[in-house]
């Protein structure tokens, strides 16, 4: 298997650089991912209902779980952490293109990526939305009403249900964000696939995109992937150990 030099080899020479970031870049800022060993929805089957749309949509009581549980999230004092930022030094010393994550957190833009080269896949919980209208609105100012005592807080234009503007189960990824990952992982030449199972689609299938094209795909994850056995490498390691002096060798 290829050793980090390899590796920044390959990325010192591509013209062209994807990356799909996914749970497992985050958990080591202190955010739980939602499947693995202690996982959310691991723990707590029932949990994974407020990520649903239908139950969301449907049941007021799984809709006051889910702002009480964004009120207390972790995500709102996590920081980046060193695989983070070494992402973002990855855009000033090679050709990233496109940085695709399935993470809703906004970590990588914290850690100084460039938002137009991020597509947030699976939405942002930093926005809040209206499921009637087309509003949509900075999180923060509806999370205060919540901590004011709205439960179940409505539109304020439409008195429609709100939720974070994240891709729930049962609900359609932006069309524009997935053409624009797709056609990014058509281009490439080196596909790094870094922290996550592959295992949720359609943005799991995006190695398949890169693999078509030719190119060269570099998984890191703890997990084995159900891609692993097309990639040209694949690390183990924790990605805020391995990351950044990967990136000092480009």
């Amino acid at each position: 298997m290829a050793d980090l030099e390899t590796i920044a080899g390959w990325i010192r020479d591509a013209d062209a650089i994807v990356v799909l970031t996914g749970a497992g870049i985050s958990t080591e800022s202190g955010i739980p991912d939602f499947r693995g060993p202690q996982g959310v929805w691991t723990k707590n089957p029932a949990a994974e209902k407020t990520a649903t749309l239908q139950y969301y949509l449907s049941d007021p009581e799984i809709r006051k779980q889910a702002w009480r549980n964004r009120v207390n999230s972790e995500m709102w004092k996590a920081e980046p952490n060193t695989g983070h930022r070494a992402l973002a030094e990855l855009e000033k010393k090679a050709a990233l293109d496109t940085l695709v994550t399935q993470n809703v957190d906004g970590l990588h833009q914290l850690a100084g990526s460039s938002p137009e080269r991020i597509v947030e896949i699976h939405g942002t919980v930093h926005r809040c939305m209206c499921m009637s209208c087309e509003w949509r609105g900075a999180m923060d100012d509806t999370l205060e009403r919540v901590r004011a005592g709205e439960e179940d807080p409505a539109c304020l234009e439409c008195g429609g249900i709100l939720k974070s503007a994240t891709i729930s189960f049962g609900q359609n990824l932006v069309p524009a964000d997935l053409a624009r990952a797709q056609a990014a992982a058509e281009r490439c030449d080196v596909f790094l696939a870094v922290g996550t199972s592959l295992g949720v689609y359609p943005a799991a299938g995006l190695p398949e995109f890169a693999l078509m094209n030719g190119a060269c795909l570099v998984i890191m994850n703890a997990q084995e992937t159900p891609f692993d056995g097309y990639a040209k490498a694949v690390l183990r390691d924790q990605l805020g150990d391995v990351l950044p002096p990967l990136v000092a060798l480009v």
